[in-house]
């Protein structure tokens, strides 16, 4: 497991320099391994730890359902761009031009 969080979650500098900042980034880092270790648990498809790990940064400011995206990330890829390259919403009566 250290190994795992080494490679996973690099602590390379500490954002504050007092003994609790160190350890509230700390506790931060092994509550995120926790979660993701929990997550691999619960999928039916087979992830390696740093894949997911990477998977979930990349999507983590996005509102997707995890699970089916991590279950079957090709059908869920193509919903995602399908919603987000498909036509704009039309204007309705209340849009506000030029502002």
């Amino acid at each position: 497991m250290v190994k795992q969080m080494k490679q996973n979650f690099p602590l390379k500098y500490f954002y504050g320099e007092s003994a609790n900042a160190i350890k509230i980034q700390i506790w931060v880092t092994l509550i995120a391994n926790l979660l993701l270790m929990v997550m691999k648990k619960g999928l039916k498809r087979r992830w390696s730890f740093s894949g997911l790990a990477t998977m979930v940064r990349i999507t983590l400011m996005y509102y997707v359902d995890f699970y089916s995206l991590f279950n079957n990330p090709e059908k869920e890829w193509e919903i995602i761009l399908s919603e987000a390259y498909g036509d704009p919403p039309a204007p309705s009566l209340f849009d506000v031009g030029g502002l």
